[in-house]
């Protein structure tokens, strides 16, 4: 039997978040013939951006939205910008806006992203910045025309890239961090300890295996205290702990919303048909590695997973069924500190037992694999780009090994 016929549906979908993510799963819902109504609801006022560029580009000149902005094909889309969702109800399929308005949906996307966390630390306010947004970005770019030291609390990828920035701009740059080397989290001690050498040869200054306990000044922050009492002057701040999915707006409804939206392999909302999500906020099993749902939060796995979200959604209103083979996505990203260029496909940090190089010298260019119990389940290129594709490929064929 050939596949059924696309109906086009009436209503409208809803996507909370003008993420990329949103972007994008609002692009599938229409490329589908889905003829109803979309329309994506931000809290920012700007139309969506790409977030890497944020802590990956140079300090100093302002970043401008236009810079930013993926391409856009999909048409047909209604932009609500600098409105806040606040509250759902599901079951009566609403919203609420901060204003008090009521919008009504005939299928929903949860594409809210996330917050960063901040440290709650005595000591005054001014002075301490996070790098989540557009306009944190270009508020820290003003704060660092002038400053000649800089504190990172935090030495995860934000934390890195923004030291290896600071330090190319001659600002003396401190890293302060509980860790044993940066970036040991999602990517071990052998990546963690070539990270920590190169970035110490362009002049950043390590302080690990402690954390700050107070900010010290009085307008503003002038030095960092650390618990192992060595004070730090700092010009500025910039915490960069991690963050927090924006799930509030979901509260009330049932949902497991421990660690962002819980969904199942099709990006459905705890198996509801009408209600989806993706992005950094949604937590979902990726079935190329296990069945356990987490949340990723890799610029192309908010790709991979707004246009699955869209497609599943669209494929419910439109009576067709949807995609019927398995979302299994290559989760893969890079980060970029001054010289050090880092590339990683599948998931490191995925409970690996065996970390080994698999080609190159630590000290040059070279590629490390994670194993977990026997099998391949990531690779991290330093360097080494001409063999992208070939470990992309590698972790893609991780399903048919096992098949």
């Amino acid at each position: 039997m050939g596949a059924p016929e696309t109906i086009p549906a009436t209503g409208r979908v809803v996507v909370v978040g003008a993420s990329l993510a949103g972007l994008r799963c609002a692009e599938a819902v229409r490329k589908t013939g889905f003829g109803g109504e979309v329309v994506v609801v931000g809290s920012e006022p700007h139309m969506p951006y790409n977030r890497p560029p944020l802590s990956k580009d140079r300090l100093g000149e302002p970043v401008s939205p236009e810079w930013l902005r993926p391409n856009r094909a999909a048409v047909g889309i209604s932009w609500r910008l600098g409105e806040t969702v606040v509250a759902s109800d599901l079951n009566a399929r609403t919203l609420r806006l901060a204003s008090g308005e009521v919008v009504r949906w005939s299928g929903l996307v949860a594409a809210t992203g996330l917050r960063p966390r901040r440290l709650d630390l005595p000591g005054p306010a001014t002075g301490r910045h996070v790098v989540r947004s557009l306009d944190d970005a270009n508020a820290l770019r003003s704060a660092s025309a002038s400053a000649r030291s800089l504190v990172i609390v935090g030495a995860g990828f934000i934390g890195c890239e923004l030291a290896a920035l600071a330090a190319s701009s001659r600002i003396l740059t401190h890293v302060v961090a509980p860790e044993a080397v940066p970036i040991e989290r999602p990517l071990g001690m052998l990546i963690g300890s070539q990270v920590r050498r190169r970035l110490e040869s362009l002049g950043v200054h390590f302080h690990l295996g402690t954390v700050p306990v107070e900010y010290r000044g009085d307008d503003q922050v002038r030095a960092v205290l650390l618990a192992d009492s060595t004070e730090l002057v700092a010009d500025i701040t910039v915490e960069a702990v991690g963050c927090t999915p924006n799930t509030e707006w979901l509260s009330g409804n049932g949902l497991d919303l421990s660690d962002g939206v819980l969904c199942d392999s099709n990006m459905r909302v705890e198996g509801r048909p009408d209600v989806v999500a993706c992005g950094d906020v949604a937590r979902f099993p990726n079935l190329l590695f296990d069945a356990a749902p987490r949340r990723v939060e890799h610029w192309m796995t908010a790709v991979d997973t707004a246009r699955r979200a869209g497609l599943v959604l669209a494929g419910h209103l439109c009576g067709t069924g949807g995609p019927e083979d398995t979302f299994a996505p290559v989760p893969s990203f890079w980060s970029h500190q001054d010289s050090i260029r880092i590339q990683s496909f599948g998931s490191p940090g995925l409970g690996a037992d065996d970390v080994r190089v698999l080609e190159g010298d630590l000290d040059g260019e070279v590629a490390v694999g994670y194993h977990r119990d026997g099998e391949l389940v990531g690779v991290v290129l330093l360097g080494l780009a001409g063999r992208y594709m070939h470990y992309r490929r590698e972790i893609e064929n991780i399903g048919a090994r096992s098949a």
